[in-house]
């Protein structure tokens, strides 16, 4: 199955700084064709619980549209979800991504 994925370090999180802890990440899985959420990973504090709101867009078939166009609360941990889908996209205003060079056939 081909998958992209959208990385959100926690360093640029302002609820996870308040907290102390900057090595800490959100990993989301996509479906290439579909954009639709197939994994999650958290790495931090309270991961257990976040992690609630990724097997709940598994199950109900979300995509990254769906993950990123939910309201999270700020500052709250909960938002490193929607950041990850974010950076799928490529419209992630939180973090600096650079912009991945196309293959040229010259």
């Amino acid at each position: 199955m081909a998958y992209g994925k959208g990385n959100f370090p926690w360093a640029a999180s302002g609820r996870s700084l308040s907290l102390g802890r900057s090595e800490c990440m959100t990993k989301v899985l996509f479906e290439e064709d579909t954009n639709r959420v197939i994994g999650v990973g958290i790495v931090g504090p309270n991961a257990g619980d976040l992690i609630a709101e990724g097997a709940l867009a598994i199950e109900m078939g979300c995509d990254a549209e769906d993950v990123s166009s939910t309201i999270h609360p700020h500052p709250t941990l909960s938002e490193t979800v929607a950041f990850a889908a974010e950076a799928f996209e490529g419209t992630i205003t939180d973090l600096y991504l650079p912009k991945k060079e196309k293959n040229s056939t010259s």
